[in-house]
């Protein structure tokens, strides 16, 4: 049988296997808030939908766990951090995607910049790659801007119907035709968002 210090030896190098493959330092504990329905959707629009963002540090990034509830069976949505939650949004970065179980749930985690320290920058403009039409030829210039709240869309003007939502068009997915926004972090400030405070 292995003695107390064979084990302690033990817990040490797991420690420290834990930390060169990313697990969360110590000290550094999960961040957690909630997602929530847009004050401008009409009553009848995803009236049950909750999400809720868990972010833990990695070191190297952040590990995002995105949980999101009471939507109709296979619907697809659409994650994005913005640089305010609510229209205009003002700058926004597709994160990834997401799809409900037949229960109405979805959990689902990234891995990337999930902090104080998510931003977006251009300090020129040049040619931007045209993949639609609606894209746009050449970029704006710009400051770094922050982009600290978190925004869900459906993922179609369909899915938002089937919702009981708008079937509006915005451009919130890969090909620029999503659905209305369904969640966001509207309830912290719009220079305040939760990102802020993720070390």
């Amino acid at each position: 049988m292995a003695s107390r210090r064979s084990f302690a030896r033990l817990g040490i190098a797991a420690t420290l296997l834990g930390f060169a493959f990313g697990s969360t330092p110590l000290g550094a504990a999960p961040f957690s808030f909630n997602l929530q329905r847009p004050a401008v959707l009409p009553p009848t629009c995803a009236p049950n939908a909750r999400g809720r963002v868990t972010i833990e540090t990695l070191g190297f990034a952040e590990r995002m766990t995105v949980e999101v509830s009471g939507l109709p069976p296979r619907t697809g949505l659409d994650l994005f951090t913005t640089q305010v939650p609510n229209f205009p949004f003002g700058v926004a970065w597709y994160v990834g995607d997401l799809e409900t179980g037949a229960d109405g749930r979805v959990r689902q985690s990234f891995i990337g910049r999930f902090s104080k320290e998510t931003f977006a920058v251009a300090i020129g403009t040049a040619v931007a790659p045209r993949l639609h039409p609606s894209d746009a030829r050449v970029n704006p210039t710009f400051a770094p801007i922050h982009t600290l709240h978190i925004g869900i869309w459906f993922d179609s003007p369909e899915a938002a119907r089937r919702a009981g939502c708008p079937d509006i068009v915005t451009p919130f997915n890969g090909d620029h035709d999503a659905g209305i926004q369904v969640l966001s972090s509207r309830s912290f400030p719009d220079k305040g968002g939760p990102l802020r405070n993720v070390d």
